[in-house]
């Protein structure tokens, strides 16, 4: 068997392309741009190079994108007003607060103080708490961009058996959320999880989003599994994944890593915007 590669890359091209066209109508009905405030904080390689791609992928689908780029030194304080005067901005649709921040900054206030109507990475308490409850409003990106990506492979999630590696509030909870409220039967797994190859090779729906290099090796994986490789290591100077490429061997479906979850991450991102402007200044009836 050699696994059905879930390609992130053509999907969120596409969400892309649907993206830029609803904004096109939005305009032609009178409708204001979408504008996504983007807060970077240091010179940190990733981040500088993710927020690069959004960058681009903001202007092919007509999203305004400024960034605000802080240094390094740079203190609570002053990315908390930073981002209460996009806050107040009238013309800011969303505003993503690029992570990692630097040591010395309260990650936990800067998530708080976010307006939740323009938290277009779904982290703020009130966002988390609207999908704990069942009633999303904005949704984390990456989790969102792992269930957009199995539906458009058509894989089948109600009445199967999830297991998510990894419980962090960015991708673990929700995506565990997501999956519950699509009538999956879900485990969380972690690092205290006793037998984890054993829980892995139960699943019909195997996310892997622990962190740890080629965690996920081939015998531990259902023959026939959806795999989804979300983790992102550097190795000898290569960017691997939380998933060992023998696993393609086994399962049925599995995201490339690299090209797999981080273009949906950015579609998703991008979706979010769209979203939040168009609840925020509905068109004109």
């Amino acid at each position: 068997m050699t696994a059905v590669q879930l390609d992130g890359r053509q999907v969120a091209a596409s969400i892309f392309d649907e993206i830029g066209r609803r904004i096109h109508a939005r305009l032609e009905g009178g409708g204001s741009r979408p504008h996504l405030a983007v807060v970077l904080v240091g010179d940190d390689p990733a981040s500088e190079t993710y927020v690069r791609m959004k960058r681009k992928n903001s202007e092919d689908a007509g999203i305004e994108s400024p960034d605000y780029h802080l240094p390094s030194t740079a203190a609570t304080d002053e990315v908390l007003g930073l981002v209460e005067r996009l806050n107040d901005d009238p013309a800011v649709s969303g505003i993503l607060v690029q992570a990692p921040l630097p040591a010395q900054i309260d990650s936990a206030a800067v998530m708080e103080r976010i307006d939740p109507a323009r938290d277009v990475d779904g982290l703020t308490p009130y966002n988390a708490g609207r999908l704990a409850i069942g009633s999303p409003n904005l949704v984390p990106c990456t989790p969102a961009g792992i269930i957009e990506l199995l539906d458009r492979y058509g894989i089948e999630l109600a009445g199967r058996h999830a297991v998510v590696i990894g419980r962090s509030n960015l991708v673990g909870k929700p995506v565990s959320l997501l999956l519950l409220y699509r009538h999956a039967t879900v485990t969380i797994c972690h690092s205290r999880t006793p037998d984890l190859a054993a829980e892995s090779r139960r699943a019909d729906v195997l996310v892997a989003a622990a962190g740890q290099p080629h965690l996920v090796q081939r015998d531990w994986v259902k023959p026939g599994a959806a795999v989804i490789d979300v983790g992102v290591s550097r190795v000898d100077g290569k960017l691997v994944g939380d998933v060992e490429p023998e696993v393609a061997e086994v399962a049925g479906w599995l995201t490339p890593n690299p090209g797999g979850v981080g273009p949906m991450t950015r579609a998703m991102l991008l979706l979010n915007t769209l979203r939040a402007e168009e609840l925020r200044r509905p068109l004109p009836s």
